[in-house]
């Protein structure tokens, strides 16, 4: 076996391996009291509760109904929803842009619920008690809000809510939202008592268990996500029930206390609901867990303050519930410089506090570095083109541009090698059993003629973390799901919905569900072109004379055809089209070499059937000279 044959299939193989790898990893795809009251770090002497309210709740019914309350209708361009007035809560959110599914009539995404319906999940904002004030003087989640202002919350059209607690303290609540998804929170309290008072505001996005979509794989981060003091911080939902007992919370609980920036919230694959305090300010970022009550609760803490008689105290916070928008989330990161926001349309907004790192909600992965230009470039071509699909295939001529000049050396490289073959047979036969005299030779004769054998793998490994980095942004991006191609390619984050079950829509049965066994086996159109394209790309050069090797190229096309036949059609697509270029770019470096590609002599080479007597023979040449069978 020659040195390139032995590098090209060490470098398939690798990239075979840990593709495999890759893909068998992934599986087959209450009635609320002031448990959401956050224990406050006193910044005095004062002896905490011995049993929060979060602890007191773990007893009662997680989702049991509550009675019906007023509400504040929200509707804007892209949200519709309600805020109970029991507690002032965010509980009813859905997003009008988004879909289930892909089907017309397909309902509207939900992503907050109330109390009483299945997995509640709401935000809720207050103020904890300190000094001689107790729960019953502050407002909480059981609090009777009254709106007197406003009666549907929109774009410039903020609502205003207010509690009198009957003993000189007014709590008012001015909720705005923008035209995306972006909420701001402004709470006041005015003291019409004679002695000053002293609590601190709070921010709360609580999840009643694990979401009912959980998706569970392994390249995705879903659970808690945050930001404090410059360093992002992911915690799934597993690792927050397993966090350790902090009896001044009551609850599992990790407390972080950032200086600087920060927000903290809930992470989905596509959505997401964060707490955003007022940045470059301190404040208390919390993660609990409530195991007798199932509860997942994130918490933002802002520092006590002192009310004097007479005055009012004021916090603002922000609240993100809605779509991991690139765009959206860049904007409100106000990250664009000049020129990104040329390219891309993102306005900056002198009025709106920066939120440092929130780009990063967006679970990059370990290869950002990759993942994050991948993904602004395929934006952009998205948005000169106005199809993704097409998008997609310019992105992958763009990259092979890139790596261009690392391919041309490497396939000179292999060219040279081909050159080198005779010299190299007859350096073999020279040497003989000599090992020692091989290799010192064939490294000579690397040096004299200017040939890295290694070379050739590097096109093949160099794809292997920009095919992992583009998986990941057609994972994850927002702007992928359900974005559509042409024809019956109507999601390029989903498999190619197509089938060999039904002749491709043919016959009058429908294809097998997406995850299941007969699904892997009967394939779509482009898995197909997919084996195809690879196929192709072997037959530029005449099949290996050993065996074995032969064998196992024979055969790479068809197992990674059936591998990726459930990717995502829009991975699969970038595959194809990467085959297609490096063929071009393979014949064309080739012919230049003066090395003419037999390519339909070995085409049809590969359907002949060898004579016996040269299959024996074949078989015979590739045995040790021990095992060889005597004439």
């Amino acid at each position: 076996m020659d040195d390139q044959n032995k590098n090209l299939i060490l470098a398939t193989g690798l990239s075979f391996l840990v593709i495999v790898v890759w893909f068998l990893l992934f599986p087959p795809p209450e009635e609320v009291t002031d448990g959401t009251t956050p224990a406050v770090a006193m910044q005095e002497a004062a002896v905490a509760p011995s049993a929060t309210p979060d602890a007191a709740m773990a007893a009662e019914p997680p989702d049991a109904e509550l009675p019906e309350t007023p509400r504040v209708l929200i509707d804007t361009p892209r949200l519709q929803g309600s805020i109970s007035m029991l507690g002032g809560r965010i509980d009813d959110l859905s997003l009008k842009s988004y879909r289930e599914t892909i089907a017309a009539d397909s309902e509207i995404v939900r992503l907050l619920s109330p109390v009483g319906k299945p997995n509640a999940y709401y935000a809720l904002y207050g103020w904890a008690p300190a000094g001689d004030l107790d729960y019953a003087d502050v407002p909480g989640a059981n609090t009777q809000w009254t709106p007197i202002e406003g009666s549907t919350l929109g774009v410039g059209q903020p609502v205003v809510l207010q509690w009198d607690n009957g003993r000189g303290l007014v709590f008012k609540r001015r909720i705005s939202v923008d035209d995306h998804y972006l909420f701001t929170i402004d709470q006041t309290v005015e003291n019409r008592t004679g002695a000053p008072v002293r609590l601190a505001p709070y921010g709360i996005v609580a999840r009643h268990g694990k979401p009912l979509n959980l998706q569970n794989f392994f390249v995705l981060h879903e659970g808690v996500v945050g930001r404090a003091n410059g360093t992002l911080t992911e915690t799934d939902y597993d690792d927050v029930a397993e966090l350790p007992q902090v009896a001044r919370e009551g609850a599992q609980a990790e407390v972080v206390e950032a200086t600087q920036d920060g927000w903290i919230g809930f992470t989905d694959k596509y959505w997401m609901t964060t707490l955003i305090p007022e940045q470059g300010k301190p404040f208390t970022s919390v993660t609990k867990y409530v195991p007798g009550a199932d509860i997942f609760q994130t918490e933002t803490r802002n520092p006590v303050v002192t009310v004097e008689p007479g005055t009012t105290a004021e916090v603002t916070s922000r609240l993100f519930a809605g779509a991991k928008e690139w765009e959206t989330i860049t904007r409100y990161q106000n990250e664009p410089s000049f020129l990104t926001g040329l390219l891309f349309g993102i306005e900056q907004d002198a009025t709106r506090q920066p939120i440092p790192g929130f780009i990063d909600s967006i679970d990059w992965g370990w290869f950002f570095f990759l993942t994050k230009p991948i993904f602004a470039v395929l934006h952009w071509l998205n948005h000169v083109i106005g199809n993704m699909g097409l998008a997609i295939i310019a992105l992958t001529v763009v990259l092979k541009a890139l790596v261009l000049p690392l391919s041309y050396k490497s396939y000179v490289s292999m060219a040279r090698m081909k050159e080198l073959q005779p010299e190299l047979e007859a350096l073999r036969e020279r040497a003989g059993d000599d090992k020692m005299m091989m290799q010192r030779e064939m490294m000579r004769l690397y040096k004299e003629k200017k040939v890295n054998p290694a070379a050739g793998c590097l096109p093949i490994l160099l794809q292997i973390p920009i095919f992992f980095s583009l998986y990941k942004v057609i994972f994850v991006t927002i702007e992928l799901r359900h974005a559509p191609f042409f024809g019956w390619l109507t999601d390029l984050s989903a498999p190619d919905p197509s089938s060999l079950y039904n002749f491709f829509g043919l016959a009058p049965w429908a294809a097998p569900m997406p995850g299941s066994t007969l699904a892997l086996i009967f394939i779509g159109v482009l898995p197909i072109l997919l084996g195809i394209s690879m196929w192709l790309q072997q037959k530029l050069n005449p099949a290996p004379t050993d065996p074995a090797q032969a064998m196992i190229f024979a055969w790479l096309p068809w197992v990674f055809m059936f591998m990726l036949g459930s990717f995502a059609s829009g991975l699969v697509l970038y595959w194809i089209v990467n085959n297609l270029i490096t063929f071009s770019q393979q014949y064309v470096i080739m012919r230049s070499h003066g090395h003419h590609p037999d390519l339909f002599g070995n085409i049809r080479a590969s359907f002949k059937r060898k004579p016996a007597d040269a299959k024996t023979k074949a078989a015979n040449d590739s045995r040790p000279p021990e095992k060889k069978r005597k004439p």
